[in-house]
């Protein structure tokens, strides 16, 4: 570092010590709340209760928790504050919110239920902004969705957002969407309702615009620290000798040059987000009071963004390193003192054996929940080669783990389909990678393996060949080119597919989620390439508008809307009645004989289920040979005996077991 960073971080010893981020102009809370007409918020004494609870649940943690700061930060001062804070925020948790905690704790597999459903969205995109969003509950009820992830909201600059995961500020909503306020508003008429808020927490980096990228910006050497600031080039070209790039076509590099600065920042994303250094213990307190704050206003699911990236090491790859490890375990207990009906849904994008170990152990637990990324894609594959060996090889991997072990699946989410297979176990069917990818885009794009798919390519690298995949999951089931071809029968195909994923994904182990829009089968969106804000990221193609014009034909099933709709509703409520759908059930899959049809099993509390799925536009025939009594299909109520069962073009049966 420059002679310039050390003299400014002794300027500001005074700041880094006492952890306030001062800003220019503060408005006390009487004179905010006078603005905003409402009285002042009055501060109120715990109960003894109150006080017993919060004791107890400090106490169950304060070893562990000290023993792990020290071990990184080996600053007694610094955890001292922590400790002050907590107690602080738990003061200042509403009291419905510390009765559902409590009540949580009471039950602590509350989500692990078969009536879990969750639905993503776009605020903006959604319903325009909260007060919009609060306004549909009624429609998301009539989803049977109970679980909603609201997608990025805080406060960030147009044009220079990433969909919003460039945080300006952390206490702040976008005004476009409205304020904390209407957040805790929608938080509490969504619980109400018995639905919970998923919100995104960025910690790996904040926007340039955030106040403390500003004053590193201008040379103080406090902010300065809470980021990765080079003088010259020398360390950051060892960091680029080891650290993988996220976007080596749209932002090669792992750091930005700032002229006005003098300096080098680490950014492993885009240039304007500037990646924090958790080494520095005022970035984990600061943090974590974010965090709280942010727990405080309702929200009931927290998703930590990009998690394996949190620290860096020179030398390493910088991804999953122990340290991460130890910040996600201080965040779980955090949660357990303060707020423990909270959940930590964990964004890694890595295979099975690299994500497990983000849930932690049964005795030192990280993460509740984290995204089945891997089977994902290689449910895409499966319809784009028309077999299911590699699909039922990865439903094998996730059955296997601990049933404490909680996946969230989904056909497709706001971000785009990266083709991240077990090409290990490809090669041994002569499969080459690169060339494999390419079929699998090009396939997707419509032009090979007798495709029905609409999209778009994202981050397509010529050197390398790899590309990642944008679109719906209607327009990957062919409902967009047959609705423009106006052609009946390739759109009751597509129709047939689409549904029969969903289906599939409701069988698998942990909790579903769809994204909006896809219950009514909406389509590629290719308005994006008129805003200039976002024509140079395709995965605006998924992110559309929701089209409220066709959710209104949900009731009828003369339209592909109505007909989408009704059939994932029958599927739901299927799933919401049977105890085999529970996320704690055995889960297992079945050789059918057949290349192209999967077959799962569940069981729980003496019922058993069986899904068959046919990823092929052929007739084919499931070659079980379940002899232990007759089942009954749930859909049709057809009474039959599971052997060698045929199954139509991308049909599927759910047949329960006749006790």
């Amino acid at each position: 570092m420059g002679k310039k960073k050390s003299r400014n971080r002794s300027k500001n010893k005074a700041v880094a010590q006492s952890g306030a981020v001062k800003k220019q102009v503060q408005v006390s809370p009487a004179l905010s709340a006078a603005i905003e007409k409402k009285p002042a918020p009055q501060e109120r004494k715990l109960s003894v209760d109150e006080e017993a609870c919060y004791s107890r649940r400090f106490g169950r943690h304060f070893d562990e928790l000290k023993w792990l700061y020290m071990e990184l930060y080996d600053n007694s001062s610094m955890f001292a504050e922590l400790c002050d804070n907590l107690h602080r925020f738990y003061e200042e948790r509403d009291l419905d919110l510390k009765e559902q905690d409590a009540e949580r704790e009471k039950h602590p597999g509350w989500y692990k239920t078969n009536d879990m459903l969750g639905m993503m969205f776009y605020i903006d995109n959604f319903a325009g902004n909260m007060k919009g969003v609060e306004s549909k509950l009624d429609y998301i009820e009539k989803s049977n969705v109970n679980y909603i992830h609201l997608m990025p909201f805080l406060d960030t600059v147009e044009g220079r957002s990433d969909g919003g995961y460039a945080v300006a500020d952390f206490r702040k909503v976008q005004e476009k969407l409205g304020s904390m306020e209407d957040l805790e508003d929608l938080t509490k008429a969504c619980h109400k309702k018995g639905i919970n808020v998923c919100m995104d927490f960025v910690m790996n980096h904040t926007s340039e615009d955030h106040e403390w990228a500003k004053r590193a910006r201008a040379g103080e050497g406090e902010y300065m620290s809470r980021y990765f600031f080079f003088d010259n080039y020398s360390i950051p070209a060892m960091y680029e000798k080891t650290v993988p790039q996220v976007f080596p076509t749209t932002a090669p590099g792992n750091f930005t040059w700032l002229p006005d600065a003098g300096h080098f920042v680490m950014t492993s994303f885009y240039p304007y987000q500037w990646d924090l250094n958790y080494k520095n213990p005022r970035v984990f307190n600061e943090m974590m009071y974010n965090f709280l704050y942010l727990a405080n206003r309702g929200i009931d699911i927290v998703r930590i963004d990009a998690v394996p990236y949190i620290w860096k090491e020179l030398g390493t790859q910088c991804r999953n390193l122990p340290q991460v490890h130890t910040i996600v375990r201080m965040m779980r207990m955090i949660a357990e003192i303060v707020c423990p009906g909270i959940l930590l849904l964990g964004e890694v994008v890595m295979e099975p054996e690299k994500v497990v170990p983000y849930f932690g152990t049964v005795e030192k637990p990280e993460c509740h929940m984290l995204y089945n990324v891997t089977t994902m894609a290689t449910t895409w594959h499966t319809v784009a080669t028309r077999k299911v060996r590699l699909l039922k090889q990865q439903l094998d991997i996730v059955n296997a783990l601990p049933k404490d072990y909680v996946f969230l699946n989904y056909l497709r989410c706001h971000d785009d389909i990266g083709w991240g297979l077990d090409y290990a176990s490809l090669r041994t069917e002569g499969i080459d990678e690169r060339a494999h990818k390419k079929y699998l885009n090009d396939y997707f794009q419509g032009y090979a393996g007798d495709s029905n798919s609409r999209g778009e390519l994202y981050n397509s690298d010529p050197v390398s060949g790899d590309a990642r995949f944008c679109g719906t999951t209607a327009s990957m089931c062919g409902i967009e080119k047959a609705g423009f071809e106006q052609d009946m029968e390739a759109m009751e195909r597509a129709i047939q597919l689409d549904v029969m994923l969903h289906a599939y994904m409701f069988m698998q182990s942990g909790i579903p989620v769809l994204y909006s829009g896809d219950e009514i089968a909406q389509v590629n969106d290719y308005s994006y390439k008129e805003d200039p804000n976002k024509a140079e990221d395709s995965r605006y193609i998924h992110r559309g508008p929701m089209r409220w014009d066709l959710a209104a034909h949900a009731e009828d099933e003369t339209t592909v809307e109505g007909r989408v709709y009704q059939r994932l509703q029958q599927l739901e409520k299927i799933r919401k009645s049977e105890k085999a759908f529970m996320t704690e059930a055995d889960t297992w899959t079945i050789e059918t004989w057949d290349e192209s049809v999967l077959c799962i099993g569940r069981y729980y509390d003496g019922d058993k289920i069986l899904g068959l799925f046919n990823f092929s536009e052929h007739d084919k025939t499931a070659w079980i040979n379940e002899t232990d009594g007759e089942y009954i299909e749930l859909l049709s109520g057809r009474v039959l005996q599971p052997i060698g069962v045929n199954i139509p073009a991308y049909g599927f049966y759910y047949m329960k077991k006749i006790n």
